[in-house]
């Protein structure tokens, strides 16, 4: 029995030497040696005895078993060697008793290198087990700026929590991503069932996975069981029966080739401009009528954000009034978006907009159960291929609000209160402020938090003692109040000077056009997501200057806005710094729109920071999971 699978073995080898020759791979196996760091850029750490996953063995600790055996750890030497002899009566001692003795092995990068045992690792894959103990000591690298560096770092931290060493992530973040979506705080430990059951789902799965063809994509089963959790819950999915498993994974399977693209997102900055003829302006009388539903998270009564997209919904109504027909679910939550969607399409809607980043999952998910359905989600950089997203370039008008606020500022002390730390909205504040500089180069921003934790935000602007506030950005219905846009407190009432405008009927009347006269399919990209990010050029984003305001600040303001909406001028052009230092040095440059949209940086004349999650409100979680900054520096 052990000559026979010996013979099996070795064509294994010979097969797998010759294919590497072939491709100019080195043909036997990897040598620690001649990998490790310089002496003295590196220390040892001892594991203890650890379970390897086997496929993560790759080499062996000296160069002197590397050539009896080819890159897959299969035998090479000749059938009738001594050690041909050895590997056979090991063969028979593992189909009898097993092999219980544990190797010796180094493990860099999470990758394992044999120092004694390489005969026990070869005849244990070839048949096939899926781990081998082994007593293993890391070797750690020093910390560089590479990016591998950087995933193996943040490998050890997650390590040391839950000792997992068979999965792993192509980008850097993963990990603490993975963390979070088992339902973990940082830093918090997993228990013995914990890791059980978590090795008992990654296997069903990357076995599923391999047997779809996972490994012909370019990422790793990490990769794709990281976004398959993310998208559809971890322990909703872990329940799932195998049928159930392989059929979700078979309409998650456009996510995982997206994944390969480095989540690249294709930004429309404008409307489709492609010349109207009359037929398209006055849209084709062929075309389907369109049953749109919003999705809301609050009430247009209760909330300024809600009641902003609602008046787009009713100037949507009055601009087609025989081709659309719309209809509002109000009060949704993460937790039940998904099934108020799922009661959209039921009732007939065909055209779906979800209108907060906290609805971004609850979105895919349907569109990848019903792809029939057209889903646009409110949010900014996201990557699902499957909806497409939408935001306004709300920091075109913060600009203004800031020169506004800059040149009304007598004590050169202004306040903006923002709502959470996402994407866009650092980049309003940053405008906001550098607005406010450019026509008074001693303003200084204070910036504060509507969603922080035990803050009394009165008392913090009598602190402040601000000439000129940015609050909300516009009225709440149901409460009346003065206090939003920019305005000024004359004695204990706001005097309101500007407000920013979000005007949703233009931008979702433009997105229906595009429906209704075919250009939507002009978008299409089979490799990337598609978000829609208008601005003043679009007509979807103003300013509306009160009449206390003098005429000259509004002569001003009208010049700006003219010189942004014909994009002769961009906020974020020249020399800027932040509070940490350089930005750009070029006078001639403007940042980018992917830099705009993620910059987790604060201008230099701000006064305040942006918050860690654990120091927001609870109902602010939702939306950070799903649209945080990153912060910088």
């Amino acid at each position: 029995m052990g000559r026979e699978d010996y013979s099996k073995a070795f064509k294994l080898g010979k097969k797998d030497y010759q294919s590497r020759m072939l491709h100019g791979v080195k043909p036997t196996l990897l040598v620690l040696d001649d990998i490790m760091p310089e002496k003295g850029s590196y220390s040892e750490q001892p594991l203890g005895l650890v379970q390897i996953p086997a496929e993560q063995i790759v080499g062996t600790k000296t160069i002197g078993r590397s050539n009896s055996f080819a890159g897959n750890f299969m035998p090479i030497l000749r059938e009738n060697s001594e050690f041909a002899q050895k590997w056979s009566a090991l063969s028979t001692s593992h189909i009898k008793e097993g092999i219980r003795e544990p190797i010796k092995a180094y493990e860099y990068m999470n990758k394992f290198y044999v120092l004694e045992g390489n005969k026990r690792v070869s005849v244990m894959k070839y048949f096939g087990v899926v781990s081998i103990p082994g007593n293993v000591t890391r070797i750690v690298p020093r910390r560089t700026e590479e990016k591998e560096n950087k995933i193996y770092y943040e490998f050890m931290d997650f390590y040391r929590v839950a000792p997992i060493n068979y999965i792993w992530f192509s980008q850097e973040g993963c990990f603490a991503k993975l963390q979070k979506a088992v339902g973990k705080e940082p830093g918090e430990t997993w228990t013995d069932d914990d890791l059980l059951k978590f090795s008992a789902f990654y296997t069903r799965f990357s076995a599923e996975y391999k047997a779809k063809g996972g490994s012909k994509l370019h990422i790793t089963p990490g990769d794709a069981f990281l976004a398959f959790i993310t998208l559809h819950g971890y322990n909703a999915t872990e329940e799932k029966t195998t049928n159930e498993l392989k059929e979700l994974m078979v309409k998650s399977w456009e996510e995982f080739k997206l994944l390969q693209e480095d989540q690249e997102i294709d930004l429309k900055m404008e409307p489709n401009q492609e010349k109207k003829s009359l037929r398209n302006i006055l849209l084709p009388l062929s075309a389907p009528k369109l049953n749109i539903a919003f999705i809301y998270e609050k009430t247009p009564g209760t909330s300024a954000w809600t009641y902003s997209h609602e008046l787009g919904r009713l100037y949507l109504e009055q601009t087609f009034p025989d081709e659309v027909s719309t209809v509002c679910f109000e009060n949704g939550t993460p937790e039940t978006a998904e099934s108020l969607i799922e009661e959209a399409i039921v009732s007939g809607c065909n055209l779906i907009f979800t209108t907060t980043p906290a609805f971004v999952q609850a979105s895919v998910k349907a569109a990848i159960a019903h792809p029939e359905t057209r889903i646009l989600s409110c949010s900014l950089n996201t990557s699902h291929r499957y909806i497409r997203t939408y935001y306004s370039r709300m920091h075109e008008a913060k600009f203004l609000m800031g020169a506004i606020a800059g040149a009304m500022a007598e004590n050169s002390r202004l306040a903006y209160i923002a709502d959470y730390p996402i994407y866009g909205t650092i980049a309003s504040i940053n405008a906001f402020a550098l607005g406010a500089k450019m026509i008074n180069p001693r303003a200084k921003v204070y910036l504060e938090w509507s969603t922080m934790k035990e803050i009394d935000m009165e008392e913090k602007l009598k602190e402040i003692a601000p000439s000129c506030i940015s609050g909300r950005d516009m009225v709440i219905p149901e409460e009346g109040s003065r206090f939003f846009g920019l305005y000024h407190m004359d004695g204990d009432y706001p005097r309101n000077l500007a407000m920013p405008l979000y005007h949703w009927g233009k931008f979702y009347e433009q997105l229906i056009r595009a429906i209704m006269d075919g250009k939507w399919k002009y978008d299409d990209n089979p490799t990337k997501a598609v978000n829609y990010w208008w601005g003043m050029s679009a007509g979807v984003i103003d300013v509306i200057c009160s009449q206390h305001l003098p005429i000259g600040t509004k002569r001003l303001i009208e010049l700006l806005k003219a010189t942004i909406s014909s994009e002769q001028f961009n906020p974020f052009s020249g020399i800027l710094y932040s509070q940490t230092g350089l930005v750009t040095d070029s006078p001639d440059r403007s940042l980018s729109p992917e830099e705009i949209m993620t910059m987790g940086w604060l201008a230099e004349n701000i006064i305040g920071s942006i918050p860690n999650k654990q120091e927001l409100k609870e109902q602010a979680a939702a939306v950070i999971n799903q649209q945080g900054v990153k912060k910088e520096g």
